[in-house]
């Protein structure tokens, strides 16, 4: 083999999928001003996912992004493997940020230094593990003490673009398609498994591999969850409504090998992620007809999930949205089954989309 050039490096039928520049750099400079706000000479972005969000790729690097006002005012992403891939990846000779080998340890904090650096950076003490991040406190402590820059990270994600919300869309076009594949081969005496096995089929040719991202340690999540009957009941270690048998103990969650059977409800839960921007779906299937109790739970649970849409388009905060959310839901009898059954209910009511 004669090796590889960048035209390999391209999504279906030839098309760009890289982040564009203009994100990256809107990024880095948004960034930069939140640091500034913080009093926080910089960060040093070490996780996978924030380093694709801020360099477009999630090569194994680092990537150091000044505050607005520094004296060093460009960004800077040091690679140890793959250096051609994220010279590519975040834009070549438009790339917003340098992009060079990384140094070794010993020379790092003089490699910073060089840059006009005289503090140490903020590091991500929320995400990456105790004994890496330890690694970079021993090494800048010649700049002192590094700040957490955790929250600052996650505050500026919360807030998508448009290029953003283009993506979900597509991922959300997807998932369509992932619903439509469980009602084709979806009946009485299927399994849970192979229901999942289809919704799979067209979130992978769609190129997206499986692997949720999971802030949370140690929870794991699967692409797809279908659980049917009372399988659906069955708690798992999973922070969720649902539950479900598993396959087996070491994957005890989501589906199993329980059958469909007619006129029970099946809850498929599915996921899919685009360019690596995740949208998550839950929708009810049945083989045959679900009885007027299960419809009118659904209707129930219908006017909780507007009343938590209505309070947050009045840009009150999550908590609001639970506290009247919960209180109806109370009202309507179902305090022994929100988001589950207790012992094991989950505390919250809906999650975040995005990378």
């Amino acid at each position: 083999m004669t090796g590889w050039n960048e035209a390999d490096l391209a999504g279906p039928d030839g098309e760009d999928w890289r982040v564009p520049v203009s994100e990256l750099a809107a990024r880095q400079q948004r960034l930069g001003e939140l640091l500034a706000e913080a009093g926080i000479s910089g960060a040093f972005i070490q996780h996978p996912v924030d380093l694709y969000y801020y360099a477009g790729g999630r090569q194994n690097a680092s990537m150091y992004i000044p505050a607005l006002g520094s004296e060093n005012s460009r960004s800077v992403l040091f690679v140890r493997r793959s250096l051609q891939r994220a010279r590519f990846e975040g834009g070549g000779s438009d790339s917003p940020h340098e992009i060079l080998p990384f140094p070794r340890m010993s020379q790092l904090v003089d490699t910073l230094a060089q840059r006009g650096v005289t503090s140490a950076p903020g590091l991500q003490f929320g995400e990456i593990p105790a004994t890496y991040s330890e690694r970079f406190v021993n090494v800048f402590s010649e700049f002192g003490a590094c700040p957490d820059v955790t929250s600052i990270i996650h505050g500026q994600r919360e807030v998508k673009s448009t290029w953003e919300i283009e993506q979900m869309d597509a991922a959300a076009d997807v998932q369509i398609r992932m619903f439509e594949a469980v009602e084709a081969v979806g009946g009485e005496g299927v399994s849970e498994l192979e229901l999942v096995a289809a919704a799979e089929a067209v979130s992978r040719s769609e190129g997206f591999g499986g692997n949720v991202h999971m802030r949370r340690y140690p929870l794991q999540c699967d692409r797809g969850v279908i659980v049917s009957g009372r399988a659906g009941g069955v708690s798992s270690f999973f922070d969720s409504a649902v539950g479900g048998t598993g396959p087996h103990p070491l994957s005890g969650m989501g589906s199993g090998f329980r059958r469909i059977k007619a006129n029970e409800p099946v809850l498929v839960d599915l996921v899919h992620a685009h360019r690596g921007y995740i949208v998550d779906m839950t929708r009810m299937f049945v083989a045959g007809s679900l009885s007027q109790e299960w419809h009118q739970r659904l209707e129930d649970m219908l006017v909780v999930k507007e009343s938590v849409v209505d309070v947050l388009d009045q840009g009150q905060t999550c908590e609001a949205a639970w506290n009247e959310s919960y209180g109806l839901a109370v009202e309507l009898g179902y305090q022994e089954n929100l988001m589950g059954m207790k012992p094991d209910q989950s505390r919250f009511l809906g999650h975040s989309v995005g990378l």
